[in-house]
């Protein structure tokens, strides 16, 4: 495969250099408010997912999965910061058998807790109005906290709804109820976040399993990096359009630095995700909401809305930009509500595109042309079945997730390439994604044609303009994260430091 990526390389080289304009073309936000309906419901709204085998030294064993949640955070954004929803039910699916059902199912619950910190003003108690009382915080429920979160996860094995159920519990002390950390209000409030959040990374006890995880749960700096302004104006991209330009990848700006994201971290034994005989696995995030609510008139009597009703789901995330850039816009919300097995309902969306059509439309003129070969099977390896020989399990099941083939080891962060399978690194996206692929660029190649180039799926004479180096300028790379668990980054504080 590297011999076909450098001849790629080469070819992308030429053909950028016979166009006689630069042009621009599409980005995307992973998962942020790509659904009419989900917009409504922030909290719930799932944004990106990573699985990866971990790199961090001396974890060689584990996969890790990042399931983030509750978009474009302002740091600043009190008094109520970005607590997640304790009337709703995130999960975490595992399919390891290929046939595009959970077998597995990491299923996590919230709790808040005002404890309702009074001042005495003028000889009455009075309730104060902020999530702190004065005192700075350094601890897992510190006594300047005047809200505590915690959560709760139970694996299911089987069905979700009607699988066997088990606590995951705490290493040390057997505790099934986890402290999440406050967000990161400032520098005032709580003087060193980094050293605070470290101590909500916990020992776990999975059921089943032999050896223990890892888990966090917590704010965290958004990882994913896009022009994403711009794109949305009528993809208004300045900058250029491909690598030709050496500096192309790097001349844009990414919309999401300033922004955090609230992420559901886990790392696993490996051995405890597969099933034995199939080293692929597949993943993907949903967020549920029970069917009914009732708002309260009243709410200073009690909640300010009742919950009823079975579980209903409202978001769902696989593969990133599944659903931003290939489920047409009548389908977001359905998207969001199915499960995998149900997925040849939206087949015409991955066999027969639209976004490469809009991309010829908008940039035809500078020489641009879509992919011509229907049914776009290059798509369906990379969205729906897994890449033969990369991450295909044996028996699939076409059904839209994450795949990761875990018999692939990890590369070291430094000799990580961005652009994963496409740049020589068969640990990458999509093999997986890890937080340094740069899956807007890696995406823009493939639904324009960069697997045809390769021979997969597709030939290359059906992809006129399948070497060439899509870009939205948006750099990302290993060096933007830590090279441990968590691995994401520290969250920007809400106040400069005092």
């Amino acid at each position: 495969m590297k011999s076909s990526i450098a001849k790629t390389t080469c070819c992308a080289a030429l053909v950028a250099s016979a166009l006689a304009t630069m042009f621009s073309v599409p980005a995307m936000a992973s998962s942020h408010r790509e659904a009419p309906f989900i917009t409504r419901m922030p909290k719930v709204d799932g944004t990106d997912l990573y699985m990866f085998r971990s790199y961090e030294a001396n974890r060689a064993a584990y996969t890790t999965l990042i399931a983030n949640y509750a978009p474009l955070q302002d740091a600043y954004g009190g008094p109520n910061y970005f607590a997640l929803d304790s009337d709703a039910l995130y999960e975490i699916h595992i399919n390891n058998n290929g046939n595009g059902k959970e077998q597995l199912t990491f299923q996590f619950r919230f709790n808040n807790t005002n404890k309702d910190t009074q001042l005495t003003v003028g000889g009455k108690k009075v309730s104060i109005p902020l999530v702190i009382n004065g005192g700075a915080i350094n601890a897992p429920n510190a006594a300047g906290a005047n809200v505590r979160e915690t959560y709760s996860v139970t694996l299911v094995t089987g069905d979700r709804r009607t699988g066997t159920k088990a606590a995951v519990t705490n290493a040390v002390g057997g505790s099934a109820t986890f402290d999440k950390p406050l967000d990161n209000i400032g520098n005032k409030s709580i003087p060193d976040y980094a050293a605070y959040a470290a101590q909500h990374v916990v020992s776990i006890n999975i059921p089943g399993c032999a050896m223990p995880g890892k888990m966090f749960v917590g704010q965290r700096k958004d990882p994913f990096v896009v022009n994403l302004g711009e794109t949305f104006d009528l993809i208004n991209i300045k900058a250029p359009a491909t690598a030709f330009d050496p500096n192309a990848e790097k001349a844009g700006h990414d919309d999401l630095a300033d922004k955090n994201v609230t992420s559901i971290e886990l790392e696993v034994p490996t051995v405890c995700l597969t099933n034995g005989t199939e080293p692929v696995i597949g993943a993907w995030t949903t967020a549920s909401v029970r069917q009914g609510r009732l708002i309260n008139p009243t709410p200073n009597s009690g909640k300010p809305s009742k919950e009823g009703g079975a579980w209903t789901q409202v978001s769902r995330l696989g593969a990133p930009l599944v659903n931003e850039v290939v489920i047409g816009l009548k389908d977001k919300d359905q998207f969001n509500h199915s499960m995998p097995s149900g997925d040849g309902q939206f087949i015409d969306y991955v066999t027969n595109p639209t976004l490469p059509a809009l991309v010829e439309i908008l940039f035809g003129s500078a020489g641009v042309k879509a992919p011509t070969n229907f049914p776009r099977n290059d798509l369906v390896a990379a969205f729906l079945t897994g890449v033969k020989g990369v991450n295909q399990p044996a028996n699939v099941v076409g059904s839209e997730m994450l795949r990761l083939n875990t018999s692939t080891a990890a590369t070291a962060p430094a000799a990580q390439s961005r652009l994963g399978v496409i740049g020589g690194d068969n640990a990458g996206f999509p093999n997986g994604r890890r937080p340094g692929d740069d899956v807007v660029d890696i995406a823009l190649r493939v639904v324009m044609g960069r697997l045809c180039t390769l021979n997969i799926g597709c030939a290359p004479a059906d992809a006129p303009s399948g070497a060439i180096d899509f870009t939205d300028g948006a750099f990302v790379d290993y060096t933007f994260f830590d090279n441990a668990f968590p691995y994401l980054k520290t969250p920007i504080a809400g106040s400069l430091k005092h």
